[in-house]
C-alpha cells in the first residue's frame, strides 16, 4: 500500500514506522473475516482493513474526527488479524501509533477522559490493591457492572522458601497481586517442585502496557524503563524472566521493538526481551520434572480459553494444552472460534462494555459446549472477565496443576 506521507508526518519516527508497516499491506481483506468487531458490527471501518485506510487518511494530511477515533477505540488490540495476514503486517503496532496521532488533534468529551485518566493512573497505582481489598468487602452490595471487576477475595497461598540453584525473575504485575494472588504463589510452587526458584523484585511494577495502549505511551514507556532497570541486574543470575499472565508477557518481549531507538535502553531491552518467557513455554522443560509427582485422579475437566495475547500476541498456540495432557489432564479448546477474542482486552471491557460482554458471552457459549468442570486460561484480564459471566470456575492454569500437585503431596502423607 503506497503512502505519501503529510509535511507534518514526514522525518518523524511515528510517521516513518508507519509507512513502513502500511506498505506490507495487500489490502487483501483476509484479517477482516477473523476480526471480532467486524463480525459483531459488519462495517468495513471497524475491522483491521478499514481502520488502516483510516490511519493512511491521517498520515497523509487529513483530518480525523470523533468517528475515525470511534472506529480506532472499538479495536480489542487482539492481532487476531496478525495471525491471518498473510504479508506480515505488524497491526498491533500500527493502530498504536495511529491512536496517539488521533488523540493529539481530537480532543475527547470530559467523562471520556476522566475515565481513561482513572484507569491508566488507577490500575498500576499503589493504591489500587487496598482499593480492590474495599471493594472485596463489599462486594456483595456493589452494583453488577462494579461487582463484575471485583472477583471474590482468594487466600495467597505459602510462598515457597527452598533454595535452587536453577532461578527465574518473575513480573508480579500490577493488578494480579491485588485481584487474583494466588497465581503468583501457584507459578512459584509449581516451578519449585521442579526444582526452580522464583525471584520477584519489588521495583519491577506494571508491564507499561495500560498506560501505553490508552495513549500514554511516555508514561507507559517510563513503567518499561523502572523494569529494565529493577530487572538488569539479575540477567546474568536468572535463567528467564517469566511472565504468568500473557498480557505482559507480549508487552515485555517487545520492549526491544519498543526501545530500538533510544540509546541508553536499546540493548538492555533487548536482552530483556530475549530473556521473557510466557510460563508456558517452560512446560516442555516442567513436565519430565512434575510427571511422578501428580496424580491424575480427580482432577477436573478443563475448557481452555487461550488469550489473544498467548495465541497471536506471543503466537503460542497449543502449548498448553499438549503439555497439560502430558501431565494427565483432561483438556480441550473450544471447537468452534478458539481463535477469537473474550472481549477483556485491557481496559476494553471497561471502556467498550456492550461489545466486551457480547463477545464474552459468545467466548462462553463455545466453551460450555465441552461441559468442562473448570475453564482455565492465562491472563488475568481473561479470567476476571469470563468469571463475570458463568458459574463455572475459571482459573489459570498453573492454579489448576499446583493444586494436583497439592493433592498427590496430601495422597502420600496419607498413604504413609
Amino acid at each position: 500500500m503506497q503512502t505519501q506521507l503529510s509535511p507534518e508526518y514526514q522525518n518523524t519516527a511515528d510517521g516513518l514506522a508507519a509507512q513502513d508497516i502500511l506498505r506490507k499491506c495487500v489490502h487483501c481483506g483476509f484479517c477482516t473475516a477473523t476480526c471480532p468487531t467486524y463480525q459483531l458490527l459488519g462495517d468495513e471501518l471497524d475491522g483491521p482493513r478499514g481502520r488502516i485506510y483510516l490511519i493512511k487518511q491521517v498520515l497523509e494530511g487529513q483530518a480525523p474526527t470523533r468517528k475515525t477515533q470511534m472506529h480506532l477505540d472499538r479495536c480489542l488490540t487482539c492481532r487476531n488479524c496478525e495471525t491471518t495476514c498473510p504479508s506480515g503486517v505488524q497491526y498491533g503496532h500500527l493502530v498504536d501509533i495511529g491512536r496517539k496521532l488521533v488523540d493529539e488533534k481530537v480532543p475527547r468529551p470530559l467523562a471520556e477522559k476522566t475515565v481513561r485518566w482513572a484507569l491508566k493512573e488507577g490500575l498500576p497505582s499503589p493504591l489500587f490493591g487496598p482499593a480492590m481489598k474495599m471493594g472485596q468487602a463489599v462486594r456483595g452490595l456493589l452494583p453488577e457492572s462494579l461487582k463484575n471487576k471485583v472477583p471474590a477475595a482468594q487466600p495467597a497461598g505459602i510462598w515457597p522458601t527452598t533454595q535452587h540453584l536453577r532461578k527465574v525473575l518473575m513480573l508480579a504485575g500490577c493488578v494480579q497481586p491485588a485481584m487474583m494472588p494466588g497465581i503468583n504463589t501457584a507459578t512459584a510452587r509449581v516451578l519449585d517442585a521442579a526444582g526452580i526458584q522464583t525471584l520477584v523484585t519489588p521495583a519491577a511494577g506494571c508491564c507499561g502496557a495500560v498506560k501505553f495502549h490508552l495513549n500514554d505511551q511516555e508514561g507507559g514507556k517510563a513503567q518499561m524503563r523502572a523494569n529494565i532497570d529493577a530487572w538488569w541486574p539479575y540477567v546474568d543470575q536468572v535463567e528467564a524472566i517469566v511472565m504468568n499472565a500473557s498480557g505482559c508477557g507480549v508487552t515485555v518481549k517487545e520492549y526491544g521493538y519498543t526501545f530500538k531507538y533510544e540509546p541508553a535502553y536499546a540493548a538492555k531491552a533487548q536482552r530483556i526481551s530475549e530473556l521473557t518467557k510466557d510460563l508456558s513455554e517452560l512446560l516442555p522443560d516442567l513436565v519430565p520434572a512434575l510427571k511422578s509427582k501428580l496424580t491424575s485422579a480427580g482432577t477436573p475437566s478443563l475448557a481452555f480459553h487461550p488469550p489473544c495475547t498467548l495465541q497471536h500476541g506471543q503466537q503460542l498456540k497449543g502449548g498448553v494444552e499438549k503439555h497439560l495432557s502430558a501431565l494427565g489432564f483432561n483438556i480441550k479448546t473450544a471447537t468452534c472460534e478458539a481463535h477469537l477474542c473474550c472481549g477483556s482486552a485491557g481496559t476494553y471491557s471497561v471502556l467498550q462494555p456492550e461489545l466486551a460482554y457480547q463477545l464474552r458471552d459468545r467466548k462462553l457459549g463455545h466453551l460450555s459446549e465441552l461441559q468442562p468442570q473448570v475453564i482455565a486460561s492465562a491472563n488475568i484480564g481473561c479470567i476476571t472477565h469470563l468469571q463475570s459471566g458463568t458459574a463455572t470456575p475459571v482459573r489459570h492454569w498453573v492454579q489448576v496443576l499446583d493444586e494436583a500437585l497439592v493433592s498427590k503431596k496430601i495422597e502420600t502423607y496419607i498413604s504413609t
